[in-house]
């Protein structure tokens, strides 16, 4: 297995999948479906898995996946620890206030924040898939998904069959265009770029960003823009996000935007933001786009499942964009593990997508909303906000205290819980238990003790038989 832990249950029946697409979605299935014995073939339309610049965050529920895999040492190598936020404004750089992140809670959750560069974490994911056994081909272009007979063409002409497709190739991807997608709306642009820590270091004005472990992220509120900043972890460069109205430079991630550009974005901002823009490098502009959910992940034709941006596009730069990735590699994967017969195949499918769709649908509801609250054009609500966060900061209080720091039941501890508590893996093992076992028994009348299953797992599932058979 390589870099990572092999899994504590692996499939009975192996089969084939096809992953479209070597991002951090494809990525993270590729290694949890090699996890638990499946065969699997990733195809990557680039020549190279770094080409895409910027900054990566991983918030908790992101990284204890990785440390459950084992490859908690390989991450610590590319990454940096967060440990709290500086919440300043755009127009004038005042300091509304500071958080810290609550250790206890960060506890709980089993997981820490850490920055990466996006480049190194992606790297991270292709040599561990590589390492698991995974077969990664890239400049390999797929000019057709078709589900119904569960192949793809290549450019080459070359047809390849597989049991399964994970379709990974992003929110524009061939394989979303196969759903019925709806309109999207554009709502912003945002622009992604770093700066090498030598050039913040020798301004005295910038080394701010430097000078303290406990502010490793810095957030700018703006009118109709803002902006994210923080270490990005293995050279320490530090890393941008500008979010910024409409302004026709958007494109990919992979091609460079126009650096004066960007920096008009920052025309209103407080010098420091402006010196920051200057020193920056290697911009690239994409879309936040509000994308409407779909009504289904798996395609009605054929074992076609959507993963990822191509499911669940978030806004770019979110802290829980690559997070959902990670999470739906990781629930495939589990529910996976469970395979013994082929007509399984697209239960489970069915069963990623009900898993996962409530989750993600909430979480990116949620990053919107959070990216609406920093860029609050002037009125009530935007001085309500920052009144209550100078409040706070005046009685030296955390910012985003609810006032019930580390109180169970509490709104900060409830959303700790909720998102960056959550656990997909387990996510996962709940609904076998609950459903999986049962709709088994339902379809073949075997006995649940043919199937391999923890323990307490056992006694779960016969505690709730024997609440079926009494209703």
């Amino acid at each position: 297995m390589g870099l990572v832990k092999p899994a504590r249950h692996t499939a009975s029946l192996s089969v084939d999948f096809i992953v479209v697409g070597a991002g951090i979605a494809g990525l993270a299935s590729a290694i949890a479906l090699r996890r638990v014995g499946h065969r699997v073939s990733v195809f990557e339309k680039h020549d190279s898995i770094t080409k895409a610049t910027g900054g990566c965050r991983m918030p908790p529920n992101l990284s204890k996946i990785l440390f459950h895999w084992g490859l908690e040492k390989e991450l610590r190598k590319i990454s940096l620890k967060s440990q709290g936020i500086a919440l300043n404004l755009f127009e004038t750089g005042e300091l509304l206030g500071e958080h810290v992140w609550d250790e206890e809670l960060l506890r709980e959750s089993r997981g820490e924040f850490v920055f990466a560069h996006h480049a190194d974490f992606r790297q991270l994911l292709y040599d561990t898939a590589l390492s698991c056994g995974a077969t990664i081909r890239l400049n390999t272009t797929i000019t057709a998904v078709e589900p119904d007979a569960c192949r793809v063409r290549l450019s080459t002409g070359e047809v390849l069959e597989a049991d399964v497709i994970v379709g990974a190739d992003g929110s524009s991807g061939l394989s979303r265009r196969l759903f019925d997608q709806g309109e999207s709306i554009h709502r912003m642009n945002m622009y992604s770029a770093t700066i090498p820590k030598e050039l913040i270091v020798q301004d005295e004005d910038l080394s701010f960003v430097y000078d303290r472990v406990l502010r490793s992220m810095f957030a700018w509120f703006g009118n109709g823009r803002s902006v994210l900043g923080f270490p990005a972890g293995g050279k320490a460069d530090f890393a941008l996000f500008i979010y910024c109205p409409k302004d026709g430079n958007e494109g990919s991630w992979e091609t460079m935007a126009s650096l004066s550009a960007m920096q008009e974005a920052l025309e209103t901002a407080e010098p420091r933001l402006k010196k920051l823009g200057k020193l920056a490098q290697s911009p690239t502009c994409v879309a936040f786009q509000e994308v409407p959910d779909l009504d289904d992940w798996v395609h009605e034709s054929g074992p076609l499942v959507l993963v990822g941006e191509a499911a669940h596009p978030l806004p770019p730069g979110s802290i829980q964009e690559a997070a959902l990735a990670i999470e739906d590699g990781a629930v495939l994967g589990k529910l996976f593990s469970h395979l013994h017969s082929r007509c399984q195949i697209r239960s489970l499918l069915h069963a990623f997508h009900e898993v996962r769709h409530d989750r993600c649908s909430r979480v990116t509801k949620k990053e919107i909303g959070d990216i609406q609250f920093m860029c609050l054009p002037p009125g009530d609500y935007q001085q309500m906000r920052d009144s209550v966060m100078r409040a706070k900061r005046d009685a030296g209080k955390d910012v985003l205290d609810t006032g019930e720091k580390g109180v169970v039941g509490s709104a900060e501890w409830a959303e700790i819980v909720d998102v960056f508590g959550y656990d997909a893996e387990d996510d996962a093992d709940n609904w076998w238990v609950v459903w999986g076992l049962l709709r088994e028994r339902a379809r073949e009348n075997v006995d649940i003790a043919a199937y391999t299953v923890m323990p307490e797992q056992v006694v779960e599932v016969k505690q709730a038989l024997a609440v079926d058979s009494a209703s």
